[in-house]
């Protein structure tokens, strides 16, 4: 409640100046006596009674008159909150105030983009002399992606309070996806479902572009002992795999728009029993995608007994996005149409720039009864999978020089770039000792390593990997090479000399003397030589090689 404060004096409330003062006799009155100091006497207390009278009204008239100047006891709303679904807008709020006779309107500002003064308060259609603490004002909103402003008061006759705090909001963003509605069908031992957008069947939407929602799936048996619940990611058009035969089985489905973080509410629960399974043996079974280096090949089993000849189908993903029927198509692939292997190369389909695509594969018999597979989806890049890059080794001075050639070689540049290839270099000295292996990442196809240490092998190997899909190679075949050895003292070069003569094995022999042509050492980490060895021998080769 707001404290009244005290008014300021009135006019009529400035003293007269015939006001007598106490103690202060007028000396222009004369003196009366006797009766007319009776009638004097009864004029003085009527005088006061009304002075007294006069007083209280002043003060009666200090408190009113500033509550019949624009001031109220209805109290505002409290709490306004929005609630909505799809194009329905429901305003709800909070009085605490005496509600006898109270009703309630609503006014709104809406900001358009290209607007540059502020607008003015409209009336909330929908929202005007209400009684209750809610109000449905979904066909005052159209421009969904503007802000807007609202406030509400309540009133009772010609009193009205003051308005209320001011909520704001942007409809699109506070909107709650509506139920989709869906459709089932059981279909040998599986669930066929068709799901139809939120606001399908409504003029005005608020969600412009359906093929932006992606819908999730609860299942579950309907019995009294189920506990198991799968929640499945599902396209428009689908079908629900793996289930029980003959078991009725619930599900309710949710629209969502994963680019916005925006989840919907959940339709009505349908449930549905599923028929017995038949399984013919016609049909292809197992249908896989091996993909390696941006190369594809569909393979498939089959148990039927007799010849079968096959064709493979695809369709491009992104008519299972869209809610109409794709049944009509498919296409085949060319190379493998009517072929006896169960083996088809994709080549013709699928590049690495390419979208997603489904693959099928229809098997015929002599009798031309045919029987199509279960389709698979393959997405290049995520499908693909990265193989092992070529390396090259070379040494110069005290530096190891790493030559590394793309997975798929120089042919298949595009992939590199696609996937965004960075590599992992593992080398370490090739030793009898347990050597700690090193690592560097780089993002070139030509790195150097440095702080070698004379007269030693270094191996090396490369794995490709890229951050941005999670995928990674194989590592590459070792390679091994070996650094140059430093001037040693005369006495032990001729120890080593002495050795070196002793060599009993051809092989060891004429390597010592090809390495002495070249002053270096380069031997794969496999030579029969044997590592040690081979570093024992190449070591005393280029210490000897000093000497000529």
């Amino acid at each position: 409640m707001t404290e009244v404060q005290p008014a300021s004096p009135k006019p009529y409330d400035t003293p007269s100046r015939h006001r007598s003062h106490p103690g202060r006799p007028h000396a222009h009155l004369p003196q009366a006596s006797g009766r007319a100091e009776r009638s004097g006497g009864l004029m003085a207390g009527m005088v006061c009674v009304m002075g007294r009278v006069a007083a209280v009204l002043r003060c009666v008239l200090v408190v009113v008159i500033p509550l019949c100047v624009g001031q109220t006891n209805l109290k505002s709303p409290q709490d306004i909150e929005v609630y909505a679904v799809n194009t329905n807008f429901t305003l709800r709020w909070n009085y605490t105030g005496d509600g006898t006779n109270v009703t309630f309107s609503a006014q709104y500002q809406c900001f358009d983009d290209l607007q540059t003064n502020e607008p003015e308060w409209r009336e909330l259609s929908g929202c005007q002399n209400v009684s209750h603490t809610e109000c449905d004002f979904s066909s005052a909103i159209t421009a969904y992606y503007d802000v807007h402003h609202l406030r509400i008061r309540a009133e009772r006759r010609e009193d009205k309070s003051p308005w209320s705090s001011i909520f704001e909001m942007v409809p699109y963003e506070i909107a709650l996806i509506g139920p989709p509605e869906i459709a089932l069908q059981s279909i040998n031992g599986d669930i066929k479902i068709k799901v139809s957008p939120p606001e399908a069947n409504q003029v005005r939407k608020i969600w412009l572009n359906p093929l932006l929602f992606k819908y999730n799936v609860v299942i579950w048996e309907n019995s009294s002992n189920a506990e198991e619940v799968r929640i499945l990611k599902i396209l428009p058009i689908d079908v629900i795999e793996g289930l029980a035969p003959e078991t009725t089985y619930c599900l309710k489905v949710q629209a969502t728009i994963p680019l916005d973080y925006q989840e919907g509410l959940f339709s009505p629960i349908h449930c549905i029993k599923t028929t017995r399974k038949v399984n013919d043996l016609l049909c292809p079974t197992n249908v896989r995608v091996f993909a390696l280096n941006m190369k594809f090949y569909l393979l498939w089993n089959n148990h039927y007994k007799e010849h079968v000849n096959y064709t493979v189908q695809y369709l491009t993903g992104f008519l299972k996005n869209l809610y109409d029927d794709y049944s009509s198509k498919w296409q085949k692939v060319s190379g493998c149409e009517n072929i006896a292997d169960m083996k088809c190369n994709l080549s013709s389909v699928i590049q690495p720039t390419s979208a997603s695509h489904y693959f099928r594969v229809q098997a015929m018999n002599e009798y031309n009864k045919t029987c199509l597979s279960k389709d698979i989806k393959v997405d290049p890049l995520v499908t693909n999978e990265i193989g092992p890059p070529d390396v090259k080794v070379d040494i110069s001075d005290v530096l190891l020089h790493i030559k590394i050639t793309p997975p798929g070689g120089p042919a298949n540049e595009i992939m590199s770039d696609l996937y965004d290839l960075s590599y992992n270099i593992l080398y370490w000295k090739n030793s009898s000792d347990n050597e700690e292996v090193k690592t560097k990442e780089t993002k070139q196809t030509i790195a150097t390593i440095s702080d070698l240490t004379p007269s030693t092998l270094y191996c090396v190997k490369v794995q490709a990997f890229s951050k941005a899909y999670n995928k990674s190679s194989d590592f590459s075949k070792e390679e091994c090479v070996g650094t140059p050895g430093g001037r040693m003292n005369l006495g032990l070069v001729t120890h080593m000399k002495s050795k070196l003569l002793t060599l009993h094995r051809p092989l060891q022999s004429s390597l010592v003397r090809k390495y002495l042509r070249h002053g270096i050492m380069a031997l794969p980490s496999q030579h029969p030589l044997g590592r040690r060895s081979y570093q024992q021998s190449a070591t005393a080769a280029c210490s000897i090689s000093l000497l000529y």
